[in-house]
């Protein structure tokens, strides 16, 4: 809903106290969950007929016996057919549209931001976003601590070049408050046609006001891989596991291994995710033929999917010569990458603690055009950790504030780059530690 107009004053101190309160949110809270439109793993297509999930015979028209008994919704759903008055005599409220609300309804109770009920036009919506090219500001938007908030903005899209950044919480969208919005929801309000502008008012961490951002919409075209040498060490910077990346790695190895060096850094900070089978296609020229890369872990009684490595090897890594980076952007596929080098002992992992979006979607197409997107699995790591459960640990944990991305530094990379020319880098809180208390190691 729009926010209440306030006197100046009054809106100022507000969104001060909102602010603070927000920090606290952020010192505190665990980041639980989040939503990626087009970049989770659509496992199945499927159709069903909409009253099915009600358990209804569409045929006899009655509850079928071994689902749950429904006389209460069909009450409720009489009485206010017959008792509700609308608050203006044009209004109504269709039973499409009743329809669908409870179906919303039913899907919210399982409290799986992941799992949605998307209507004919949202279903359309998702359908051109998973294409790989859309309009909208280019940036990945989840849930933490129940506040709408950016997973990644992408390379080189508007969102990005705006200034946006990973970590950074929507309060207003066009100046409508995001508090308790869903994310379909918000993504709905960002997106829109190219070259119109939508304002984004956010909270940043280290802030102590609102920032407002508008960002012009713009054709988005998901990036995938980039490389360069710094020095002796080649970087690959891997934005998205979308249908090309497999092939873009390819190439970006080729010529790893035509420069002659050893050490290597796979740069997956920002990237939000894409196809379990890219993720799968590319861990394969790190691991030799066999090894496990991801366990698709299912809720029901169905057997556990283990995909293992094909064996395009390029050469044997050892954490001395490849470190993968991660950070708070480093989601699903980028995950299993990651988790994948890292329990195999093929990489050391540095960076910031990952997203933590480890499950599997199926979308099942339902007859009147909308869908049924459904959590059905979730990811274990090699080593038998779930990915949703607060994502993966680094190896050496090294951060990068907004601060230093406004200045263009990198200690992420630069410490990624020391630690493959032999030099020790340890992990930010033991070296805190270290300096602070060091009678305590025995020195």
């Amino acid at each position: 809903m729009h926010t209440t107009p306030q006197p100046a004053k009054s809106r100022s101190s507000s969104k001060r106290g909102l602010a603070f309160f927000l920090a606290f949110v952020f010192a505190f809270g665990a980041f639980f969950s989040g939503i990626q439109f087009g970049q989770g793993t659509l496992a199945y297509q499927q159709t069903a007929n909409i009253f099915s999930i009600f358990g209804i015979d569409k045929a006899k028209g009655e509850v079928v016996s071994d689902q749950p008994n429904l006389e209460e919704f069909w009450e409720v759903w009489n009485l206010l057919e017959e008792k509700y008055a609308t608050g203006s005599s044009t209004s109504t409220i269709s039973v499409e549209d009743r329809l669908q609300g409870a179906i919303e309804g039913l899907v919210d109770s399982y409290g799986d931001p992941y799992t949605l009920y998307l209507p004919p036009v949202d279903s359309a919506v998702f359908n051109e976003e998973i294409s790989g090219n859309f309009s909208g500001v280019g940036m990945e938007v989840g849930i933490r601590d129940r506040l709408v908030t950016v997973i990644a903005p992408l390379k080189g899209t508007p969102a990005e070049l705006a200034g946006i950044m990973a970590g950074d919480v929507i309060v207003e969208i066009d100046e409508v408050s995001t508090e308790g919005m869903r994310i379909d929801e918000a993504v709905k309000l960002i997106r829109g046609e190219k070259g119109t502008t939508v304002n984004l008012q956010i909270f940043r961490v280290g802030e102590q006001e609102f920032i407002d951002i508008p960002i012009v919409r713009d054709t988005i075209d998901v990036p995938t891989v980039e490389s360069q040498m710094i020095g002796d060490t080649f970087v690959i910077a891997l934005y998205s596991f979308n249908a090309v990346a497999e092939a873009q790695m390819q190439k970006a190895l080729q010529a790893y291994v035509e420069s002659g060096t050893d050490k290597l850094i796979i740069d997956v900070r920002g990237n939000p995710g894409g196809f379990l089978q890219s993720a799968v296609s590319i861990s394969s020229y790190f691991l030799p033929t066999g090894k496990v890369i991801v366990t698709e872990q299912f809720g029901d009684s169905s057997k556990d999917d283990v995909f293992r490595s094909r064996g395009r090897q390029v050469q044997v890594f050892s954490p001395d010569s490849l470190v993968v980076l991660v950070d708070g952007g480093s989601a699903s596929a980028a995950e299993i990458l990651a988790g994948a080098l890292q329990d195999h002992g093929v990489a050391t992992v540095i960076g910031a603690q990952t997203y933590g979006k480890g499950s599997v979607q199926e979308l099942v197409e339902l007859d009147n055009g909308s869908s049924l997107k459904v959590t059905i699995a979730r990811w274990l790591t090699p080593n038998g950790t779930s990915i949703s459960e607060g994502g993966l640990t680094p190896n050496i944990a090294i951060s990068l504030s907004s601060a230093q991305r406004i200045a263009q530094e990198d200690p992420q990379k630069d410490a990624a780059i020391r630690f493959l020319a032999g030099e020790e880098v340890l992990s930010e809180t033991f070296a805190d530690t270290f300096a602070e208390n060091p009678e305590e190691t025995g020195e």
